[in-house]
């Protein structure tokens, strides 16, 4: 199989492609580096074209003959609120790659969608409720959606899969910085010896999902033959005390929260997503809680002295 993997240099797309190439498929990276960072793809062996997604002159004669395509490029910093960019960026790169699996014959295409799809939608949210995005990022998920499932009805020997992530954490997120998870955030500051900070009291829950389960689901959903769209979480949610507790395991700290008041009136305090129709689908089931993800992501870590 040769697959091309969007956002190759970022965090999702740098775990599946490595996983891609370790398992010894041929992999052509696409990436403009302007989130991914070439150290998550330090010793890859595949190719590797720089390139603007949203410029398909820059990069379509350049891929050659793939047979399935993994697209990870977006932006995912909730925080950019340039509509037009995010819009440009996540849905009209998106139908141009559309048009280039068109053309060249590609016929299975997985494409990662958000949870942010829901809003605040009271959980457990599945895939057949009414999605209601809140911020611009969640709105140009779903128009991605609505042009997925418009290219698939002119397309019908193609198969285009959705996966609407949940929060997704683990290796090779560093370089996202503040649009990182927040285990990680919360595990910086505790690894410079400093009280993690959270909103008070911190039950608010999160569906944190590690990244290597993420990488499984791309991978079945392109194995199998399906269509449509799917939640990929763990179906269980997780406090942020919670969080703080494991991460102390893990980092060997024994710190305690720093609570402080919520000052968004618009905060989700509770994200979990139904995962049965992806097992039903393609056979995925998360197979890392969220303690054990936590200490597989830190495992070896050198913890400074002191701490």
């Amino acid at each position: 199989m040769r697959a091309l993997v969007t956002g190759a240099a970022g965090f999702v797309g740098s775990n599946l492609a490595w996983e891609l190439a370790q398992a010894g498929e041929k992999v052509v990276g696409l990436d403009d580096f302007s989130v991914g960072h070439f150290e998550n793809l330090r010793g890859f062996p595949g190719d590797v074209i720089a390139a603007d997604l949203a410029q398909p002159q820059q990069w379509a004669g350049r891929i050659g003959k793939v047979d399935v395509i993994f697209h990870e490029a977006a932006i995912t910093d909730t925080t950019v609120m340039d509509q037009m960019k995010m819009m440009r960026v996540n849905v009209e790169a998106f139908r141009d790659l559309l048009a280039f699996a068109a053309e060249t014959g590609v016929k299975k295409v997985v494409y990662a969608s958000s949870a942010g799809v829901y809003g605040d939608l009271k959980p457990p949210q599945r895939e057949t409720a009414q999605r209601a995005p809140l911020n611009i990022y969640a709105f140009s998920k779903m128009v991605m959606e609505n042009a997925a499932s418009e290219f698939q009805a002119a397309h019908p020997r193609m198969e285009l899969v959705g996966l609407r992530y949940f929060n997704v954490f683990g290796p090779r997120e560093k370089f996202k910085n503040k649009a990182s998870s927040m285990i990680w955030q919360l595990s910086q500051q505790m690894l410079a010896g400093r009280r993690p900070r959270i909103f008070e009291d911190g039950e608010q829950y999160r569906d944190h999902i590690y990244v290597k389960d993420v990488v499984q689901a791309n991978l079945l959903a392109a194995g199998r033959k399906v269509k449509g769209v799917f939640n990929v979480c763990t179906g269980k949610g997780t406090t942020f005390n919670k969080i703080i507790e494991h991460l102390n395991a893990a980092l060997r700290t024994s710190l305690e929260p720093d609570y402080f008041k919520n000052p968004y009136s618009f905060y989700q305090n509770e994200t979990l997503g139904d995962p049965a129709a992806a097992a039903k689908a393609f056979g995925f089931r998360a197979r890392y809680s969220v303690a054990e993800g936590i200490k597989d992501y830190f495992s070896g870590l050198k913890v400074p002295a002191g701490v």
